[in-house]
């Protein structure tokens, strides 16, 4: 089992102080030590944008890939060896804006791979401009005043939900031993799993504050009368639901079968194990050549 000190990266965080990403690192290190995962067992894709970054800061495999585009790298990875857990860690941005049909085409097909997004309702990256969550009226460099953001913004939990994910659920940057055990339980779950994680942006997003959040959120499990993560119209209530309340927890988890179920030829076997080479003389004269 690892330890958290086992997951230390070398280089320290250079996001803000206070800053919720923080928090998500936390949390998934948290995860894998709760839920046994090892660094070689796990790997971890992101996009771009400040909590991008995370994999850099943990012992673990990380690839950094281009704006938008974490999702599918992901799938291809899990789908050249399924034997892996795969993670996508990247912003709001990033996912629910230029990224968000391949979340929506991941959630259909039930890949088994997870997607931590880091909602902080701003670009935070390139210093301050609404994204795809920010609520309307919001103000910011790219939305002034009087209007503010003229936009509604993305309900991410409701359109996973349509689009058919297996598990989707939100956690809060502030409480990041509720967020691992969501984490963990997303990362055995066999499907496509979202989790949508408030957090500040202490720099650029001033309204929405870990006291602003604090004052609001709930967890699901906690209400009076309980709550059945199995109930779709239950589930795309909660998805829908902002403002003075905002649901925290397993909104939703069914099982069904994956896009890897329906694969024959890694039933058996990964690609990765298929033994399949190719004669690399060329590319090594290529390599001597220009390198």
């Amino acid at each position: 089992m690892p330890s958290m000190k086992d997951l230390q990266g070398r280089d320290r965080p250079t996001w803000c102080p206070g800053c919720g990403d923080h928090g998500v690192l936390n949390a998934v290190k948290l995860a894998m030590v709760n839920y046994n995962i090892e660094p070689h067992q796990l790997l971890i894709v992101t996009g771009i944008g400040c909590g991008s970054k995370l994999p850099q800061y943990m012992w673990v495999n990380g690839l950094h890939t281009l704006h938008g585009r974490d999702i599918p790298i992901a799938t291809g990875a899990k789908l050249a060896n399924h034997k892996l857990y795969v993670m996508t860690v990247s912003g709001d941005g990033n996912t629910y804006g230029m990224g968000l049909s391949h979340l929506l085409h991941a959630a259909r097909r039930n890949i088994n791979i997870t997607s931590v997004v880091q909602n902080n309702q701003v670009y935070g990256l390139t210093k301050g401009q609404y994204s795809p969550t920010s609520e309307t009226g919001t103000v910011t460099k790219t939305s002034p005043p009087p209007a503010g953001a003229i936009e509604q913004p993305v309900r991410p939990l409701a359109l996973a939900l349509i689009a058919g994910a297996t598990f989707v659920a939100r956690g809060f940057a502030k409480d990041p031993r509720y967020l691992a055990d969501i984490i963990g339980k997303a990362l055995m779950h066999r499907g496509y799993a979202l989790i949508d994680v408030l957090q500040p942006c202490v720099t650029f997003n001033r309204v929405n504050t870990y006291d602003w959040y604090s004052e609001r959120v709930y967890k699901v499990e906690e209400q009076p009368g309980g709550y059945d993560p199995t109930d779709f119209a239950a589930a795309l209530e909660k998805a829908q639901e902002w403002g003075d309340r905002i649901p925290i927890g397993i909104l939703y988890q069914v099982e069904r079968p994956t896009y890897e179920d329906h694969l024959p030829a890694i039933q058996e076997h990964s690609l990765v194990e298929l033994g399949v080479h190719r004669d690399t003389a060329e590319l090594e004269r290529l390599k001597r050549e220009f390198m």
